[in-house]
């Protein structure tokens, strides 16, 4: 490939990011009514025109975010590219996602006392608080409880409330939430490299200016880029020795999406590892201590939400419905109408059984990851990394962006390694698997797949050739006395 500068790439980025934001305007995800007259539907050439237009920014954003990653910027450099391309989205209507109409509604939904954990948002009055949001939801999420945890639904409600539910602030309000998380994983990100001795600005650029990430947690406003913010966050305030307001702050993350309750078990291995003591305490500790805190985080949260704790029932949700990115459902559904004809079986069933099996799969790499992370093979964090593509990768419902779980961790420990340049090549594919209204067509896999393609004979080729400009390798080894300054902040059991 050509090389340029990294500002090059900078303005090549901002540019396919301004053209996937104007596309927007036409062909994301508009909302039903919008009684300001800013977001409104098109006509078909013009909304097929936009979507092109969409698709083509797109490429133009992926391109520059491949090559920025070899062209050497500092952080300082990353941090102002970060602001450029995330600027173009902040007055967007959503962007590859209707998920941020739900989160409106469901806060109108608590607001007005109904029960979020037993009914979706077709509840609402169409005339009253949250109507707009609700008639905006897309398909069967219209009648599907919140999967979310109390804290989440605190922030809608909070946002729904100050702006009235009107679409148009209310979508801005939550924009402003996920800005929010997107700042607070830039400042995880440069700690936790820090902490492991890694480039601050591969991580950013894996970590922050990843295109999926871009798209779905600023432009798609996903509450999992909040989840991954505070989950690293407090994996920040671990590695500090301070457990206790680690583990609280993951508690928080756990409220939004069960899935950051993983990042405890490796918080517990840390300490494990280095505090000191009788093995037999450090073990009792470790496996209690995060789960403990975490869930008496939970517990206090449900309580002043006022929620209920009907999100310990509804976990199971998504899985409910099929999405193609999940191999489980896919091979299980597949498998059932296979064998219907033969059994009579009812091929749901089956999809059910597959699923579950590969759930528990996915925990049994889990605490194998962990028991290499307790026994020194895998360092602590990176095995938390591993641990979330694990489960995302044998989850009964998979989205895009949930690679972003496991992906943000892997950026900050080993961003050149099998792992991060797998993530990389998947982040580059995925972000086309998406309509910019959210739908999933077919061409989407297809151009998924060939960017895909490329992106691994791109690597491929990096790795033989002597010849490849690469960004600045991470040290191999931390700075003298980091390991020894960790060891002793943990020791101290600061909160």
């Amino acid at each position: 490939m050509w090389a340029l500068s990294a500002v090059a790439y900078r303005r090549l980025g901002a540019a396919g990011s301004a053209a996937a934001v104007l596309g927007g305007w036409a062909a994301g995800k508009l909302p039903a009514h919008d009684p300001w007259g800013l977001w409104v539907p098109h006509g078909a050439l013009l909304t097929t025109s936009a979507a092109v237009l969409a698709y083509a920014g797109l490429t133009l954003l992926v391109v520059a975010w491949w090559q920025y990653g070899r062209a050497g910027a500092s952080v300082r450099e990353s941090l102002v590219t970060l602001a450029w391309w995330t600027a173009p989205m902040l007055l967007a209507p959503p962007l590859y996602s209707a998920d941020v109409y739900s989160y409106i509604a469901q806060g109108a939904m608590v607001i007005e006392g109904h029960d979020v954990y037993v009914v979706g948002p077709s509840v609402l009055d169409p005339g009253g608080l949250g109507g707009d949001a609700a008639a905006s939801v897309g398909g069967h999420w219209t009648d599907t409880p919140a999967p979310y945890g109390p804290f989440f639904l605190v922030l809608a409600r909070g946002v729904t409330w100050l702006t009235g539910g009107t679409i148009v602030p209310a979508v801005l309000g939550m924009r402003l939430i996920a800005v929010a998380a997107l700042l607070l994983i830039v400042w995880a990100l440069r700690n936790l490299a820090r902490e492991h001795g890694r480039s601050e600005s591969t991580a950013l650029w894996l970590g922050a200016l990843n295109p999926l990430l871009l798209m779905h947690v600023v432009g798609g406003m996903h509450n999992d880029g909040l989840m991954i913010g505070l989950m690293l966050a407090g994996v920040v305030l671990t590695l500090r020795g301070r457990w206790i307001s680690g583990s609280v702050l993951v508690g928080l993350a756990m409220m939004i999406k069960s899935p950051a309750a993983v990042a405890l078990l490796f918080i517990g291995v840390i300490m494990i590892s280095v505090v000191a003591g009788p093995y037999a305490r450090r073990l009792v500790k470790g496996l209690l201590g995060p789960g403990l805190v975490a869930a008496a985080v939970a517990v206090a949260t449900t309580l002043l939400a006022g929620t209920g704790f009907g999100w310990l029932a509804t976990q199971n949700v998504a899985g409910t419905i099929h999405t193609a990115l999940s191999a489980t459902s896919d091979i299980g559904l597949g498998l059932g109408h296979l064998l219907h004809p033969l059994t009579g079986s009812d091929p749901a069933t089956v999809k059910s059984v597959v699923q579950t099996l590969g759930l528990a799969a996915a925990v049994a790499l889990i605490l194998h990851l962990a028991w290499r992370a307790l026994r020194g093979r895998t360092e602590p964090v990176h095995a938390l990394g591993l641990a979330l593509l694990a489960l995302v990768a044998l989850s009964p419902m998979v989205q895009p962006w949930y690679l972003l779980w496991g992906t943000a961790v892997v950026a900050a420990t080993a961003a050149h390694s099998r792992a991060g340049l797998v993530v990389a090549v998947l982040s580059a594919g995925l972000v086309y698997e998406t309509h910019p209204t959210g739908s999933t067509p077919p061409y989407g896999f297809v151009l998924a797949g060939a960017a895909c393609a490329i992106g691994a004979t791109l690597v491929r080729r990096e790795r033989t050739s002597p010849d490849t400009v690469r960004v600045p390798a991470p040290r191999s080894a931390e700075p003298p006395g980091a390991a020894e300054a960790r060891v002793r902040r943990v020791e101290s059991g600061s909160v």
